[in-house]
């Protein structure tokens, strides 16, 4: 083994600059990997962060009655109890919706009110961490309090501390903004206005019942299953995280697997330097070849010189592959860079993930060893005395 070992490093320091240049591909390609991998599952975490902490990890709303689904639901206290028993679930806030026009001083705009039992709604939603001016003490305090998305409340030049006319059905009712929250998410800060539960009913005209329930999970990645066994259970049509996100998610998967496929490429060109490196040595080193065969050496041994060389390449360019991803990925997550659109960033996210790493030196290992298994077959066919008569190419 040591012995093999040793021809095989000398071998590949015959073709150094040609091993060279493919150990600084397959590197760049491992890194590159990382990098893109890192980036993409970072801005999806972030993405689903934001949604799950804004509309929780499941909802349950419309009743199915036979063959259609009844709006929203009626008797939203017995659902919750039945909810509650599940042992996936954390809590449950019910939720009542309606659009409105909201005015203030200086313009008006549509919006959309959510009435909440705060307590209930803190505790499957990050609000009480979404609050970027004002605090929920003051919410809690006014029973007349409402909570404006940052965009909707920068359209409408409001602060706390302001009041607004809110109009329903040709009725308006006035309330003073107790704080403004910002999710990251524009389509939901851009019309969502939290106001106490009681007060929605008001406003409203709904004196009973729900729009909907949010309900937080102790492991969102099981809402999935959760959903079908609750739907079944109350009767009303329960929608996971995943469900109600599909579109967004499939986006995220798309655009990893074509980066991760576009970035491969980089191994790829360089596996097939390797193979015409590893081709041209079997060529120049068939009498070296025929003395090892004729001193005992078996076609496994012949074999294993070559295909140890692109394992030495392999190894020192993946560890150096993981070295430049970490350092890339470091570096990349310190850039400065607003975003805002489907979520909120100042910097460019990215995820530490074990996975990223491992998955680039799986895709390094197929292409190495399928650049580095012909050569090593060809070596090991030769006939020694067919190489010493001068017959073999």
């Amino acid at each position: 083994m040591i012995t093999n070992l040793k021809i095989a490093l000398r071998f590949l320091l015959a073709k150094k600059r040609s091993m060279l240049m493919s150990l600084i591909g397959i590197a760049m390609g491992v890194a590159f990997i990382i990098l893109t991998q890192a980036v993409t599952s970072g801005f999806q975490e972030l993405f689903v962060s934001a949604i799950v902490g804004t509309d929780g990890a499941m909802r349950v709303e419309d009743k199915l009655v036979q063959t259609k689904y009844q709006p929203g639901v009626a008797e939203p206290r017995l659902v919750t109890e039945a909810i509650k028993r599940f042992p996936d679930v954390a809590n449950v806030s019910a939720v009542l919706r309606g659009n409105v026009v909201v005015q203030s001083a200086t313009r008006e705009d549509s919006a959309q009110v959510f009435g909440i039992n705060l307590e209930d709604h803190l505790s499957v939603s990050d609000l009480a961490r979404q609050i970027v001016i004002g605090n929920l003490e003051d919410f809690r305090r006014a029973p007349s309090g409402v909570i404006f998305g940052s965009v909707l409340a920068g359209r409408l030049g409001l602060r706390p501390g302001d009041s607004v006319l809110v109009s329903y059905a040709g009725r308006m009712t006035r309330y003073r903004v107790a704080a403004i929250y910002e999710t990251g998410v524009n389509d939901i800060d851009k019309v969502r206005v939290f106001m106490h539960m009681q007060e929605a009913r008001l406003l409203l005209n709904r004196p009973y019942g729900c729009t909907y329930l949010q309900i937080g999970l102790h492991d969102i990645n099981k809402a999935p299953a959760v959903a079908a066994q609750i739907q079944l259970a109350v009767g009303h049509q329960a929608k996971s995280w995943q469900e109600r996100e599909q579109v967004w998610l499939g986006v995220f998967q798309f655009f990893g697997i074509m980066a991760y496929i576009i970035v491969a490429t980089i191994i790829v060109v360089a596996g097939l330097g390797m193979f015409n490196t590893l081709v041209m040595i079997v060529m120049e080193k068939t009498k070296e070849i025929a003395i090892l065969r004729s001193m005992g050496f078996r076609r496994a041994d012949i074999a294993f010189v070559f295909i140890m060389q692109g394992a030495l390449v392999l190894v020192i360019g993946v560890l150096a592959g993981w070295g430049m991803g970490a350092l890339a990925t470091w570096g990349v997550s310190s850039v400065p860079l607003k975003i805002s659109g489907i979520f909120a960033s100042t910097h460019i996210m990215v995820a530490w993930k074990y996975g990223h790493y491992i998955g680039a030196a799986i895709a390094s290992t197929l292409v190495v060893a399928v650049a580095s298994w012909a050569p090593a077959r060809r070596a090991a066919q030769l006939e020694p005395a067919a190489i010493i008569r001068g017959a073999s190419q």
